[in-house]
C-alpha cells in the first residue's frame, strides 16, 4: 500500500507518510487505492479487539510484517492502557440505540484508542525510514487530543512532543489534565485564540521551509499527532469495525443488517473512519455528522456549502469547537471522484475566501450517505438531564450533542426503523460545570469538589486517572499570543538540541 496526496499525485510509502503527516503540497495522505468491501462478518465474529485491530491495519500498514503489527496492537491495547478489557464496549440504551464507549483508555477520551497505538507505528516508521534526527510531534488540540498524544509519547525514545491548546476553550478538567502532564520530553502552552487559530499555524509550519530548515540545522524533525496523520487516522476505523461485530453478537442486529451511527463532529476525523469502515464493507446505513452551534458542516450537509464565514462560539462541547475540520478534505477527495486538482481548487477557495460548494450533483451523492444535524447547549443539557433520569446512565457533552441529534431525527421518522449508535467520545467526568449544571447541582470553583458531588448524586466512581490527578504539581501555566507560537516552537527545538 502506498499513499498518495489529496492535493496532487505525490506518492509517497506508509512509514513516510507516519513520519511526515502532512505532504509536502498541504495536501492530506490518503491510499492509493482504497480496500473495498474486503471485510465480513464470518471472518471477524469471535474475534477480540485486538484480533480486530491487526485485520483492519493490514490493509494500510503493509510496510510491517503481520508479528510486528500484532506486537504493536498488544503493547497499545492491554489492561495497563484500557480499563475494560473489551476495549470498547457497547452499553445498551434501549433495544433501538447503542452507546459505543470510546472512553476507557487512559486519559479517558476516544483519542486513546489511536494514540495508544501511534507511538509504536511512528517509532518503528523511524526506524525503517532510517531517520536520525528527533521528531518533534506538534500538536494543536481542542480538548482530548492534546492529554491523550501528550501520555502515548511521554518519554518515548527518539521523540518530542509540543501542545497548544486554546485558553478558554477547554474544560477545567481537561487544561489540569494537560497542565499537570508528566515526562521529560513534552511542552504545553495555552494560545489566546481558538483551536483555529492553533491548527491552521501548524499546517503552516508543516510546509515553511525556513522553519523545517531551522529544525533540521538543530536534528529535529517536525511530525503530527492531529489525525490528519494516517497514525491517528486509521487505527480509529477498527472500533467502527469492532463495533459491528459486538452489535451482532449481542443480538442487537442481524448479521449484514444495515445500521445508522451518530459521531460528535469537530475536526472529522472520528466520524471519516466511520466512512472508511463502510467502505471496507461494515454495513452503515447514514453516517449522522452532529454538531453543536459551531454547526458549519451541519450547513455543509443540507446546503453543499462549507462556509467558515460565521461567528465562533465557545460552548459547553468544548473539543467540537471547530469551523476548520482538517479532515474534511480527505471526504472531500472522495467526493470529487479521488480529482486532486479539484480538491487543491476547494481548499485554495477555503483558505482565500473562507468558503467553498461542491455541485448540486456531488451533494446528492453524499447526501445518500452522510447528513448533519446540530443542537446548542441548553439542549445538550436537556439531553443529558433526559437520559440520565431516564435510563440511568450519564453522558458528557459531546456524547449529548450526538444523542439530542438522534432523538431529533428519531422524532421526524428520519431514522427509517434502523439501530442507531451512539459515538461516544468522552468520559462524563472530564466536564463537571457542565454535569452539575445539567443534574443542577451546586458548581463550584474547584472542579474535582464538583465531581466528588456528581459522585454522591450518582454513585459513579471517580476514576482513577481523574484522583490521581487531584495532587499533581501544575508544570505548565502558560498562555501566549497567537502570534508567538512560533517562536515557542523554535525555543523548544533549541531545548532538544541541547539535550542531545
Amino acid at each position: 500500500m502506498k499513499f498518495r496526496s489529496t492535493r496532487s499525485n505525490e506518492c509517497v510509502s506508509p512509514s513516510y507518510a507516519l513520519l511526515h503527516g502532512l505532504a509536502q503540497d498541504g495536501g492530506l495522505y490518503v491510499p492509493e487505492t482504497f480496500p473495498e468491501n474486503v471485510l465480513q462478518y464470518n471472518k471477524l465474529a469471535g474475534k477480540s479487539y485486538q484480533e480486530i485491530a491487526a485485520i483492519v491495519l493490514s490493509y494500510f500498514f503493509t510496510n510491517f510484517t503481520d508479528e510486528e503489527r500484532k506486537n504493536m496492537i498488544a503493547s497499545a491495547y492491554n489492561s495497563e492502557t484500557f480499563r475494560d478489557d473489551r476495549i470498547v464496549p457497547l452499553h445498551s440504551i434501549d433495544a433501538d440505540v447503542s452507546v459505543a464507549e470510546l472512553f476507557h483508555g487512559r486519559t479517558l477520551a476516544f483519542k486513546d484508542l489511536a494514540l495508544s497505538l501511534f507511538p509504536y507505528l511512528l517509532t518503528a516508521a523511524k526506524k525503517q525510514e532510517q531517520e536520525k534526527r528527533d521528531i518533534l510531534i506538534l500538536t494543536a488540540t481542542s480538548g482530548d487530543t492534546g492529554k491523550a498524544a501528550l501520555e502515548g509519547f511521554k518519554d518515548v525514545e527518539g521523540t518530542n512532543i509540543m501542545v497548544f491548546y486554546p485558553s478558554e476553550g477547554v474544560s477545567p478538567m481537561q487544561k489540569q489534565q494537560m497542565q499537570k502532564q508528566e515526562g521529560e520530553n513534552v511542552n504545553v502552552s495555552a494560545i489566546y485564540g481558538n483551536f483555529d487559530d492553533a491548527q491552521s499555524f501548524l499546517k503552516r509550519v508543516f510546509t515553511n521551509e525556513e522553519v523545517n530548515a531551522y529544525a533540521n540545522d538543530k536534528g529535529v524533525l517536525f511530525s503530527s499527532a492531529n489525525s490528519i496523520n494516517i497514525g491517528r487516522l486509521f487505527p480509529q476505523v477498527a472500533y467502527y469495525v469492532s463495533t459491528y461485530v459486538s452489535l451482532v453478537d449481542n443480538g442487537a442486529i442481524a448479521e449484514g443488517e444495515v445500521f445508522d451511527v451518530v459521531v460528535p463532529t469537530g475536526n472529522f476525523g472520528n466520524i471519516l473512519a466511520g466512512y472508511f469502515a463502510k467502505k471496507m464493507g461494515v454495513p452503515i446505513g447514514k453516517l449522522i455528522c452532529a454538531s453543536n452551534r459551531n454547526n458549519v458542516l451541519t450547513d455543509f450537509f443540507a446546503t453543499g456549502v462549507y462556509n467558515m464565514n460565521r461567528e465562533f462560539y465557545t460552548t459547553d462541547s468544548p473539543s467540537m469547537d471547530i469551523l476548520l475540520s482538517s479532515n474534511f478534505e480527505r471526504f472531500l477527495f472522495y467526493v470529487a471522484g479521488e480529482d486532486a486538482e479539484k480538491v487543491a481548487q476547494w481548499e485554495k477557495d477555503l483558505l482565500e475566501t473562507g468558503r467553498m460548494a461542491v455541485s448540486p450533483q456531488e451533494l446528492a451523492s453524499l447526501s445518500k450517505e452522510f447528513e448533519g444535524g446540530w443542537i446548542d447547549d441548553d439542549e445538550t443539557e436537556a439531553v443529558i438531564n433526559h437520559v440520565y433520569n431516564d435510563f440511568g446512565y450519564l453522558l458528557d457533552p459531546h456524547t449529548a450533542v450526538a444523542y439530542g441529534v438522534f432523538m431529533n431525527r428519531h422524532k421526524q421518522g428520519l431514522d427509517a426503523g434502523r439501530h442507531t449508535v451512539i459515538m461516544s467520545t468522552a468520559h462524563p467526568y472530564k466536564f463537571p460545570p457542565v454535569i452539575c449544571k445539567a443534574l443542577a447541582l451546586q458548581q463550584q470553583d474547584d472542579p474535582f469538589d464538583m465531581l466528588l458531588e456528581i459522585g454522591s448524586v450518582t454513585g459513579m466512581a471517580l476514576p482513577k486517572p481523574l484522583a490521581d490527578l487531584r495532587n499533581k504539581p501544575v508544570r505548565f501555566s502558560q498562555s501566549i499570543e497567537k502570534e508567538q507560537m512560533k517562536q515557542a516552537v523554535l525555543s523548544f527545538v533549541d531545548e532538544i538540541s541541547k539535550k542531545k
